[in-house]
């Protein structure tokens, strides 16, 4: 994929920049593998906000991704490759030698007609799915599991890879993206690769009406509010923070404070913890 920029025209479209989409197949999504979404607008059961920021935006249908082990043991072939409005990445339609279809994340690289495997060892190929102690050490993965039969829970978004480092008694050693090197059982399954559109980064959206399409409202400094509505509210003119520490509006430490929980399960499998 490449960036794709426009001719300054208009001051929305000065520093607008987007991925390229001409290598997706424009069609409408598998019928039988979406479900619809039911917009939040941030609300509660009662109605009332509890996170702000959203609301509006276009319609989306969820598409139904397959992130675990349904088809192992079966060969596929990729039918499309196409855009999806609910996550960063590109995703890909597979068809099945049984005739089923799934939708599965796209790795960067992948093209129409090419073949990929699930099964508990096979070949080293991009798209390819099976166990972290069969994959070779320094090998690229994604959509990693942390329990066997809980489907890939790790490094799914766009134009991300951790990198197997190697294997100690039942655990495989992961470099994550943040460069933390974890235990992850060894039966569990992570697919070969790094997810696509790396690009993402790079996009500006230029306009805050494009924003308003993805359901993203407008969100102000705590500075410019009332004494009432935040911690850093009033004053006459710019003013000081006036707290010895960033906060929130509702008074929470925002800034100097480490907020993963000390006693979770997983830090024992923690092998290295990532650096600033």
């Amino acid at each position: 994929m490449a960036i794709k920029t426009s001719k300054p025209t208009t001051p929305s479209r000065r520093h607008y920049k987007t991925v390229d989409y001409s290598l997706l197949v424009k069609t409408k999504p598998e019928k039988s593998l979406v479900k619809p979404l039911k917009k939040k607008a941030g609300r509660n059961s009662f109605g009332r906000i509890t996170v702000r920021h959203q609301g509006g935006g276009n319609k989306r249908r969820y598409r139904v991704i397959e992130f675990g082990e349904k088809f192992i043991n079966q060969q596929g072939k990729v039918e499309t490759l196409e855009y999806d409005p609910n996550r960063n990445a590109f995703i890909m339609k597979v068809l099945f030698e049984n005739g089923s279809r799934a939708y599965f994340l796209a790795p960067e690289g992948i093209k129409l007609n090419d073949k990929i495997m699930i099964a508990e060892q096979t070949p080293v190929e991009i798209g390819s799915r099976m166990m972290l102690k069969n994959i070779p050490i320094g090998t690229q993965v994604y959509n990693i599991e942390t329990l066997p039969n809980q489907g890939g829970k790790l490094v799914r978004s766009a134009g991300l890879s951790a990198t197997v480092m190697g294997n100690e008694e039942k655990y495989t050693l992961i470099k994550m993206p943040s460069k933390e090197i974890r235990k992850i059982l060894s039966n569990c399954f992570a697919t070969i690769g790094q997810v696509s559109n790396s690009e993402y980064r790079l996009i500006n959206v230029g306009k805050a009406g494009k924003m308003r399409h993805r359901g993203i409202r407008p969100t102000v400094r705590g500075s410019v509010m009332n004494p009432r509505d935040h911690p850093y509210g009033g004053g006459e003119g710019r003013t000081t923070r006036g707290t010895k520490k960033p906060k929130d509006k509702w008074g929470n430490v925002t800034g100097g404070r480490k907020t993963r929980n000390k006693k979770k399960w997983s830090k024992k499998l923690i092998v290295k913890d990532r650096r600033k």
